[in-house]
């Protein structure tokens, strides 16, 4: 197996995709509307994404702000016109009022991905019991990561979770593998490598110069270059 370890980067578009395989990127999560910490992009724009870069999409499936689910029946929907699209990797997570998760969502979601790799996002940072949540999900086919900065405030106060979490991975649910993101920087490497995570998820650090500005494929390098 590669000890290379993964760099995943946020996509809005065509011209951020090309920038983040230049730069070494390993995977997409392709999303829109960040003001609302991203949603599901438009079929259109995953089908040019697809078209432009040969890296693995993951694709949001999230409709509104928060992480309450909303109308199932759309969510499912929409996880249908994806596959028909044909996308065959997503990110999804939601929760119930009390922090728990939302099994009868995410299972409706699930069951239309036909067996496809999933990411569960940082919902998980905010749930009310984390490890709950991970048993809960466990056996659900294709959850494969778990997106996270181990707190909801970011990986400087989630590090020490972080940690702990991955020398877990033989328990159940702690299998799928951890992908750190939100507030993560590059001086969280060292700790994160030397702790055994090799996933990263970048959005902001790809854009030097602000959300309103593409990814830089320079920046994405950086992270390469680093995590090599």
């Amino acid at each position: 197996m590669s000890n290379r370890a993964l760099l995943e980067v946020i996509a809005l578009d065509v011209e951020d995709a090309v920038a983040a395989q230049a730069g070494g990127a390993d995977r997409l999560e392709l999303v829109t509307d960040m003001a609302a910490d991203g949603l599901t992009p438009a079929r259109e724009v995953f089908a040019a994404i697809r078209a432009a870069v040969d890296i693995p999409l993951r694709v949001m499936i999230r409709k509104a702000d928060g992480f309450a689910a909303g109308d199932v029946s759309v969510l499912a929907a929409t996880a249908r016109e994806l596959r028909a699209e044909g996308a065959r990797e997503f990110v999804l997570g939601f929760l119930n009022a009390d922090g728990s998760p939302d099994l009868a969502a995410v299972e409706a979601v699930v069951a239309e991905l036909d067996g496809c790799a999933w990411t569960f996002h940082r919902a998980i940072d905010r749930a009310a019991d984390r490890d709950q949540l991970r048993k809960a999900l466990a056996d659900l086919p294709g959850l494969d990561t778990y997106l996270t900065a181990g707190s909801a405030a970011g990986v400087d106060e989630g590090l020490a979770v972080l940690l702990a979490e991955a020398v877990r991975g033989g328990e159940p649910g702690y299998g799928p593998r951890i992908l750190v993101g939100g507030g993560l920087t590059l001086a969280h490497v060292p700790v994160l490598r030397a702790g055994g995570i090799d996933a990263f998820h970048i959005g902001g650090a790809a854009r030097p110069a602000g959300w309103h500005h593409p990814v830089s494929a320079a920046a994405v390098a950086e992270w390469r270059a680093v995590l090599d």
